[in-house]
C-alpha cells in the first residue's frame, strides 16, 4: 500500500509540469485594463498659492476611453475642509466627465489634499490630489 501512494504522488508530481503549460494565460495585467477605461487629464494638481479665508475650487476632467458608459459611483475628500461634485450622469465612451474639489482655505500654510473617486468601471478608488499654499 505504501508503494502504490508514493508511485501515485510521483506520477502527480511528474505530470504538473506539463499540465500548467496546457492553457495560454493572457499577459496583459488586469490592473491595466481597468486603468484604460478612464484617461484623467490630470491626477494631481498643484494650485500654487490661495488666499485665505476664500474656497478654491479644483477641477479634474477626465475621457471615457472605453467602449460601455462609466458611472462615478462614489467621490471622498480625505477631509472635511474639502467637499466635491462630479458628474452624476453616465458618461458616455468617448465623452467628457469631471469631479471637482472646493477647498476651505481656512488655515494659513502648505495642504496636500486627496479625493478618492470610485467608478462603475473599477472598484479601486482612483486617487486625486492637490496641493497649494494658503496665504493670509
Amino acid at each position: 500500500m505504501k508503494k502504490l501512494k508514493i508511485t501515485a504522488l510521483l506520477a502527480v508530481l511528474a505530470f504538473s509540469p506539463f499540465y500548467a503549460n496546457v492553457f495560454p494565460v493572457d499577459s496583459a495585467p488586469v490592473v491595466k485594463l481597468l486603468a484604460d477605461a478612464i484617461k484623467w487629464k490630470s491626477e494631481s494638481i498643484d494650485v500654487g498659492n490661495i488666499p485665505q479665508g476664500k474656497a478654491k475650487l479644483i477641477r479634474f476632467e477626465f475621457t471615457n476611453t472605453s467602449s460601455k458608459p462609466v458611472v462615478i459611483e462614489n467621490v471622498a475628500p480625505s477631509c472635511g475642509c474639502t467637499t466635491a461634485d462630479y458628474t452624476k450622469t453616465p458618461i458616455l465612451p468617448g465623452k467628457k466627465g469631471f469631479v471637482e474639489a472646493s477647498y476651505n482655505a481656512a488655515n494659513p500654510g502648505a495642504f496636500m489634499k486627496t479625493v478618492n473617486v470610485t467608478t462603475s468601471d473599477s472598484k479601486t478608488p482612483k486617487t486625486l490630489s492637490f496641493k497649494g499654499v494658503v496665504v493670509s
